[in-house]
């Protein structure tokens, strides 16, 4: 039985997430994977994803597993293989044989995501399925200090648009910055764990702070009150984008170098 991890790139806008919805009909990146993976080996192996991206949400760096007692390909040749029969906006990067042992879940430490927002005085096409536009003036300097606030173990209940089906919504948020170039204002986050709508709502708050219509302390408060609705709206799917996945080993999913 061998354990490979593949690290994986799509384009969301045309998946209905990542997760497999059975008898929906509806296309997401678990699904497609699985199809290709029984194609090419009629075997129906499972996948294993590191995290769940929403609909519409992108991914550079996404991990899954699968464990498979298929010797018809060779590790250096799945990934070309995969590629050869998946569609144009779902990729896999990278292969590599990992221990039995290996859960692209489990054993994940942290995930990195990007926010993208075009600030500027019209659209852009080339950045429309990529990056949230917003027109007007945007405090940057406010929204990178109230991102600061976030840093550190805390309850991150208002921040999350469903907590019905965690155990717990304290995470641990090891960095949450932003930064401009350009028209292009960035959000980065890494935590240990994310919660549902938790990036997006992040964005949705700091634009309150960005335009002025809330202070920079207001996103303390809002994180104190563990109250969703004293915090900000949550932002549109197709800014987000899961970077990159960090793992004991060292084996993060960057690709060309490391986090």
């Amino acid at each position: 039985m061998r354990n490979l991890k593949l690290t994986i790139a799509y384009d969301g806008s045309d998946f209905h997430g990542f997760q497999t919805q059975r008898g929906s009909g509806l296309r997401t990146v678990q699904q497609e994977l699985a199809e290709a993976w029984q194609r090419l080996t009629g075997e129906n192996a499972q996948i294993v994803g590191a995290g769940r991206t929403d609909t519409g949400v992108h991914a550079s760096g996404q991990v899954v597993n699968v464990r498979t007692a298929s010797t018809a390909i060779p590790d250096d040749r799945v990934a070309h293989a995969l590629n050869a029969v998946l569609a144009d906006d779902l990729t896999v990067v990278k292969c590599e044989h990992v221990p039995n042992s290996f859960h692209a879940r489990f054993d994940a430490l942290s995930k990195m995501y990007e926010y993208s927002i075009y600030n500027d005085t019209f659209p852009s096409p080339l950045h429309r399925r990529y990056a949230y536009f917003v027109r007007g003036r945007l405090n940057v300097d406010a929204m990178d200090q109230a991102a600061g606030r976030l840093v550190g173990r805390h309850d991150f209940a208002a921040f999350s648009g469903n907590n019905r089906t965690v155990h717990s919504t304290v995470r641990t948020v090891m960095m949450c910055s932003v930064d401009r170039s350009g028209p292009l204002i960035t959000l980065r986050v890494e935590a240990d764990g994310f919660l549902y709508h938790m990036v997006r709502t992040i964005v949705g708050s700091l634009l309150c702070v960005a335009k002025g219509e809330r202070r920079v302390a207001w996103i303390s408060e809002a994180l104190n009150s563990g109250d969703r609705a004293q915090a900000g709206p949550t932002a549109p799917p197709h800014g987000l984008v899961l970077r990159w996945v960090r793992y004991p080993s060292g084996s993060d999913s960057i690709a060309g170098n490391t986090p």
